[in-house]
């Protein structure tokens, strides 16, 4: 049934989309203490009884903005190729997702410092990370498995560094984002799996 508050244009698929891309863009502006419903909802036009119906409190908007994020991520794992090209390809991907979408980063930044205050953020972030820490290691693995690896390499060890590396690039600064780092970061990731960084640098 449709809440009384929504009218048939306001309950439509797209609308909790653009309010999931609203609340994101506030949170990458004003931080997550300056997230405010009311402006997400003036953001797309909707009163805050139209935002309620598809959210029904502010931490189910900000569920909404993780599952967007955690998708950004899961589209930098392809599919297709040998084990090598895979892994050369989401490194490829993630290097890139960092240098061209800075709201990303910032965001997943302010999420990442309030989870240790948060128990409900905290459990989505170790459920994403686990999730991202098995195919990542499976994925070193079986290169192993195929010779394009080294077989002495530690894939549990090596892909839970890979990510705290990866997630403590999007942490705020001083000096700000700086994409040099972004690449010394991943050139060091190229030395430890054995893998000539050009290869995934430059894919």
């Amino acid at each position: 049934m449709i809440d009384e508050h929504v009218s048939g244009s306001d309950a439509r698929p797209d609308r909790r989309r653009e309010l999931v891309a609203a609340a994101f863009r506030r949170i990458a502006s004003d931080g997550f203490e300056g997230l405010r419903t009311r402006d997400v909802a003036a953001d797309v036009g909707v009163n805050i009884a139209t935002l309620h119906y598809y959210f029904p409190t502010k931490e189910a908007l900000i569920r909404g903005v993780i599952g967007y994020a955690m998708q950004r991520f899961s589209q930098t794992l392809p599919g297709e190729g040998t084990p090598i090209v895979q892994l050369r390809g989401h490194l490829y991907r993630l290097l890139q997702l960092l240098k061209e979408d800075q709201q990303l980063w910032t965001v997943l930044g302010e999420l990442v410092l309030r989870a240790p205050r948060d128990e409900e953020l905290g459990r989505i972030f170790r459920q994403s990370d686990g999730v991202w820490h098995s195919k990542l290691k499976g994925l070193i693995d079986r290169c192993v498995q195929n010779g394009a690896l080294q077989p002495m390499l530690d894939s549990d060890g090596l892909a839970g560094l890979m990510i705290v590396a990866i997630k403590g690039l999007s942490l705020p600064t001083m000096a700000g984002f700086g994409p040099e780092v972004a690449d010394q970061v991943f050139e060091q990731f190229g030395y430890l799996l054995g893998l000539p960084p050009d290869q995934f640098l430059t894919t």
